[in-house]
């Protein structure tokens, strides 16, 4: 038989088989007949779609091992004990021991057909739920690998963080990232937009502490031509460009009064007026609001509007420092050290067990920036991992008199490199931009003047 059986008939006698299989057949049922259980169990599997019909008094495996071979191999293979010495205690003992049903021989037919049919759709629900709840799995797992790979981090608080971020993605709650410096807020806040249903929409970022005062209110909510002295032309604010988006406002705490307040009717009402104008403009969005500092603590001092501080904080996501999760600094580091290598196209350098010791032993008061910035170092041979300190110290002053001008001119410039290198967290990339230099003259600077421990490639 080629299909996949609907019946596994078990019957030591011959005769048996084929009048309960001729029975099952004519009711259009598909019947395998086996003429004992060690043949029947090579026929099964815990995918197996069909039932058991099976007779109790066999020789070798009588039919209570074999409901209890098959319950092992699947507790939800319905599994019909038949037997022509039917008891009561009988009947009490296969029900228990996880048949799902027991008829006596002869069996009647129609009974037996009815009986058949409910067990095959007993079955066919069990093995939709299962692949339901597999296929359910495989998505969380596929759901935790996404944000694992955005979210790095086993420790019980990153583990946290990403299911609340996740049941939060595709709601429209507005929602309050506090975290320290370098804790990785616009992350959490780009992979809430990633994740979440207005992924198709724009991500717009707003650093409050970047505007100048006397162009936050022009930078958020646009303005008309003839606005004010300047407005030459029309501009649509951060909050106007962010419809069908997010809105991300980091450092809120630094966002001026006078700001706060326009702020709060927009969303409030969720409509702003561009400056100049009095057309109210609808506007669909979600905001995402950032900050470092008790926000409460501040409306107490008067330097921020309580009743905004209620309108961000429907939801509010603490973002653990490093210091709170060290498990995670040796993953995150050597992430670092491979994405920083890959992206300046030089070998990624090993990092020692003790290196990483002392890596987690450090207080990390940048956090994972901070964390991501020493790995920066150490690709460049700047750093070992978990020295104490960044970079070499500048070079000591020159003695007066007797200096030739080469040597004056070396010194200055190992001093600019290592200052530049510091200011630029060792990023090679920016540093040779600031410095208006390429990234490859820039190595060989470094090479010449010490600035590293080992020879970077270019």
């Amino acid at each position: 038989m080629s299909a996949a059986p609907d019946i596994v008939l078990v019957d030591d006698d011959a005769e048996v088989r084929h009048a309960y299989g001729q029975t099952l057949e004519l009711d259009g049922l598909a019947v395998l007949p086996v003429a004992g259980a060690a043949a029947a169990l090579k026929l099964l599997s815990p995918g197996f779609e069909g039932v058991v019909v099976s007779d109790v008094r066999m020789p070798g495996m009588d039919g209570f091992a074999f409901l209890d071979a098959v319950r092992r191999l699947d507790a939800d293979i319905p599994v019909l004990l038949i037997t022509g010495h039917g008891d009561v205690p009988m009947a009490l003992r296969a029900l228990r021991a996880g048949a799902w049903d027991f008829i006596e021989k002869p069996a009647d037919p129609v009974l037996l057909v009815e009986t058949v049919r409910r067990a095959l759709e007993q079955r066919r629900l069990v093995l939709e739920n299962r692949a339901l709840r597999e296929e359910a799995a495989r998505d969380d797992a596929a759901a935790e690998d996404v944000w694992a790979a955005r979210l790095i981090g086993r420790a019980e608080p990153m583990q946290r963080l990403r299911r609340t971020l996740a049941v939060l993605a595709d709601t429209r709650t507005d929602v309050l990232i506090f975290g320290e410096t370098g804790t990785g807020k616009e992350m959490a806040a780009r992979a809430l937009h990633d994740f979440g249903r207005r992924r198709a929409g724009r991500f717009v970022a707003v650093n409050c502490a970047a505007i100048p005062e006397n162009m936050i209110e022009s930078e958020l909510f646009g303005h008309e031509a003839g606005a004010f002295t300047g407005a030459r032309e029309r501009r649509i604010g951060k909050i106007e460009h962010a419809h069908k988006g997010t809105l991300f406002l980091d450092e809120i705490e630094s966002m001026p009064l006078a700001a706060q307040t326009r702020l709060l009717r927009a969303l409030q009402e969720r409509s702003i007026e561009r400056l100049g104008s009095n057309a109210e403009i609808k506007v669909d969005i979600r905001v995402i609001a950032a900050t470092k500092v008790d926000l409460l603590a501040l409306a107490d001092e008067g330097r921020f509007r309580e009743d905004l501080v209620y309108r961000l904080n429907t939801v509010t996501v603490r973002l653990p420092p490093l210091r709170d999760r060290r498990e995670d600094i040796p993953a995150l580091f050597r992430h670092f050290v491979e994405a920083v290598a890959a992206r300046d196209g030089v070998p990624a350098r090993p990092v020692e067990p003790a290196a990483l010791a002392a890596l987690m032993r450090r207080p990390w008061p940048g956090n994972v920036r901070e964390l991501r910035n020493a790995a920066e170092r150490h690709v460049l041979g700047l750093e070992e991992a978990g020295a104490p300190d960044a970079f070499p110290p500048p070079p000591a002053p020159m003695p007066a008199g007797g200096t030739s001008l080469e040597a004056m001119m070396d010194a200055a410039e190992r001093q600019l490199l290592a200052e530049a290198l510091a200011r630029h967290g060792g990023r090679v990339g920016q540093c040779a931009e600031a410095l208006g230099i390429s990234r490859k003259t820039l190595y060989l600077k470094m090479r010449k003047h010490g600035l590293e421990r080992d020879a970077v490639e270019d």
